[in-house]
């Protein structure tokens, strides 16, 4: 079994599972992380805080497992509040998240719901303000993809609706509605992929939106810098998350980032840190950027 102790210097490539993945039965959109026989690593037993946010006020969305997860796990170690947004079928993991935050100290709001919907998206910066009395920071975080191996020709419209609405149209929501309730200093963090400068034909609609958050960031950097607030992203590659096998094909996720030069998946608590460092001050230099963390994949 790897060492999964992030913080004992060791070979990068073994200090997680690597391909083949241990044998793992496709499971049902979007997916809970108690169905994953290998559990991801979200920093639970690992991640030290440093007071890095303290005080901070945060929304993430996507916040119930994966990279939401271990981001909420981290914050709350840093000294942030957080409201967790996620969908209604995702609340047991929205729960265990929350009671993570509430362990390390620090306020957990639960916010389940769609969205898909501007409304819902308006509600999630009224409830953030209201409940942790303002907003300092937004992860733009929750994501849909739905591979097709036949390509163009497989991806419906109906499909292609819900990967823009998710992934596009609540980004703009809440980036619009947060912007007019943040102060100086404020931070948003978009989650893109390496799909955006290296798309698989068969996740050719979800590629598309994550280009589009790349370019989406470094304008609304621009458009906002002079209201002191920055706006950065992250781009993953290969991620173990209950995403994987409840919107792929088992032959797919079994060989779940071998092509990468680390040869192996990452784990959301090896994400997390980017998202602390775009948020925190000790990035205030900063803006309009993108950080890849791909297992050594380009992102050119």
């Amino acid at each position: 079994m790897p060492d999964q102790d992030q913080y004992r210097m060791q070979h990068p490539g073994e200090q997680h599972p690597v391909p083949p993945l241990e044998e793992q039965p496709e499971i049902t959109y979007p997916g809970a992380t108690a169905d994953l026989l290998s559990a991801p690593d979200h920093g639970e037993a690992t991640y030290q805080g440093s007071g890095r946010l303290e005080g901070r006020r945060a929304l993430i969305t996507g916040g119930d497992s994966g990279i939401g997860r271990a981001v909420a796990v981290a914050f709350a170690r840093e000294g942030a509040d957080v409201v967790l947004a996620y969908l209604d079928e995702e609340d047991e993991d929205g729960k265990r998240t929350a009671e993570l935050v509430e362990q390390a100290g620090r306020r957990a709001v639960r916010m389940p719901g769609d969205i898909r919907e501007e409304e819902f998206c308006r509600r999630l910066i009224d409830t953030t303000v209201s409940e942790l009395g303002g907003i300092d920071i937004l992860v733009n975080n929750a994501t849909y993809q739905h591979l097709e191996p036949g390509g163009i020709g497989d991806i419906s419209t109906e499909q292609f609706d819900r990967v823009m609405k998710t992934n596009l149209y609540a980004l703009f929501w809440l980036s619009k509605f947060a912007v007019a309730e943040m102060a100086p200093g404020s931070t948003i963090v978009n989650t893109t992929s390496i799909q955006a400068v290296s798309p698989s034909p068969g996740l050719l609609d979800y590629a598309a939106t994550k280009a589009g958050i790349v370019d989406f960031t470094k304008g609304l950097a621009s458009d906002v810098a002079s209201k002191g607030i920055r706006v950065n992203a992250v781009a993953p590659g290969p991620i173990w998350t209950p995403l994987i096998p409840a919107t792929m094909p088992k032959d797919a996720y079994e060989q779940f980032g071998k092509d990468t030069p680390l040869g192996r998946p990452g784990q959301p608590a090896e994400l997390a840190p980017a998202y602390v460092f775009l948020a925190s001050q000790e990035s205030s230099y900063i803006t309009g950027e993108t950080i890849a963390v791909t297992g050594g994949v380009p992102f050119t």
